[in-house]
């Protein structure tokens, strides 16, 4: 078997790719600003980086953050792969991020193009959001006595493990695919439909307001760009994914 490096492998998506690879057998590195022995700060450039590319066959790139800083992470690890002659980089980008103008959407979006400019053989899967990011954002929601939700929105929430699935099956892969297939959660569910199933599972009551937002990320968002019907590949609905939490968090 080969030698991976997962970047972000503590997180959320990072961690599940880390136990499928291990589980199939390959000597699995995780980098991230606090795993030992490859403490990484990638977006600074400090830690055991070259140590941590040395040997590797392939990279699975999760380690991502809104606060900025993903475009220098990425010039460090391709500019280190390069080095270590890292022959296959896969990349978890997110639906979207050629269509709605946030500002982390085109990071993810410079990154891509850094990644497919790199020299380096490469794959990219874009995916919609994970139940936890929406799950997160109704939490917050949920604190005040009324729910506000941007009005006309809607989500396509995917299980975390299913992407995970398809990372490990492209990292396997017999050769570098370019860009792949988006993937998308099973079903486009409005927000007041998405907030309704949380507050049934959580137990509360909460009454729900629609805002109408202005500027071209909400119209963006409004449109659908960070939507994918047609490739509405996932099989876990939100509300599989919330009867499958031991209890709601509060």
């Amino acid at each position: 078997m080969t030698t991976i490096l997962v970047t972000g492998g503590t997180g959320t998506l990072g961690r599940l790719v880390t136990e499928r690879l291990r589980a199939a057998g390959h000597d699995v590195r995780v980098l991230s600003r606090r795993s030992q022995p490859y403490a990484v700060d990638l977006r600074e450039g400090t830690g055991p980086l070259a140590e941590a590319v040395t040997g590797v066959d392939t990279i699975v790139h999760c380690a991502s953050s809104p606060r900025g800083g993903d475009e220098r992470a990425a010039r460090h690890l391709i500019d280190a792969a390069h080095r270590a002659g890292v022959r296959h980089l896969v990349y978890i980008s997110i639906v979207g991020v050629d269509r709605v103008p946030l500002g982390y959407y085109r990071t993810k979006l410079a990154v891509e193009k850094l990644i497919e400019e790199s020299g380096i053989g490469w794959t990219v899967l874009r995916t919609t959001q994970f139940h936890e990011f929406v799950l997160e954002f109704l939490e917050r929601a949920g604190k005040l006595p009324v729910m506000l939700l941007p009005a006309g929105l809607s989500d396509q929430p995917i299980e975390v493990g299913e992407v995970a699935d398809r990372l490990v099956e492209l990292a396997n892969g017999p050769a570098p695919a370019g860009r792949v297939p988006d993937m998308g959660g099973p079903e486009v569910r409005t927000l007041p439909e998405l907030a309704r199933a949380y507050l049934r599972v959580s137990g509360r009551r909460r009454p729900l307001l629609n805002l109408p937002l202005a500027g071209k990320v909400y119209r963006g968002f409004r449109d659908g760009g960070h939507l994918t019907p047609e490739r509405a590949v996932g099989e876990v609905t939100f509300e599989q994914y919330l009867a499958g939490r031991s209890r709601p968090r509060a």
